[in-house]
C-alpha cells in the first residue's frame, strides 16, 4: 500500500479512530508509542505499536465476515503482527473498556528483558539513563526559588535590551 494512501486515511479518520487515537498518540497510553495509519506490505493497519508488533484495527459494519480480511490477518499474523480488533460502536462507547484491553495486550506480549533477543537491563537504567532516584530534585527552599526567579529576570532584562538597542 502507498505512504499517500495512508496519508489520506490519517486524513480522513472515522469518528471512532479519532477518538482512541486522541487517547493512543503521544506516548498517552503508558508511555507506549504508538502510529497511525500504518503501510504493512500491502495493507495499511488503522494503529500500530511497531516495537511490540501488536495492531489496533477499528472496523465498522463493512467488516464484517469478509474473506479479504480473513487474509489481511493471516498475512499480518505470519509477519509477527497481534492483531486485535474493535466495533466503532465499542470504541465510541466504551473507550475506556478498549484502551483497558489493548493495555493489558501490550503487556502480555512485551518481551521481558531477559528473554531471547531482549537486551539485559542496562546498570544505569533505560537508554543509559541515571536512575532518577540519582538525579539532583529541584529545591524546595525558598531561596534557591528566589535566585531563579532573578536569573529569568536578568535574561529577559538582557533580551529586551538588545531588542531596544
Amino acid at each position: 500500500m502507498s505512504r499517500a494512501f495512508a496519508k489520506s486515511l490519517r486524513a480522513n479518520m472515522t469518528d471512532a479512530e479519532r477518538r482512541l487515537w486522541y487517547r493512543l498518540r503521544a506516548h498517552r497510553l503508558e508511555g507506549i508509542k504508538f502510529k497511525r495509519q500504518v503501510p504493512i506490505g500491502k495493507y495499511v493497519a488503522d494503529f500500530a505499536c511497531m516495537e511490540r508488533k501488536l495492531l489496533v484495527e477499528v472496523d465498522g459494519s463493512q467488516h464484517a465476515e469478509r474473506a479479504s480480511d480473513v487474509e489481511r490477518t493471516k498475512w499480518l499474523e505470519d509477519q509477527g503482527f497481534r492483531i486485535l480488533r474493535f466495533w466503532n460502536n465499542e470504541v465510541l462507547n466504551e473507550t475506556n473498556a478498549v484502551l483497558e484491553i489493548i493495555l493489558a495486550t501490550v503487556i502480555a506480549v512485551s518481551p521481558s528483558p531477559g528473554a531471547p533477543g531482549g537486551a539485559p537491563p542496562s546498570p544505569d537504567g533505560e537508554r543509559g539513563k541515571k536512575n532518577r532516584a540519582q538525579l539532583p530534585c529541584p529545591s524546595p527552599i525558598p531561596s534557591a526559588r528566589k535566585s531563579r526567579r532573578s536569573t529569568r529576570k536578568a535574561i529577559r532584562s538582557s533580551a529586551l535590551s538588545r531588542w531596544r538597542r
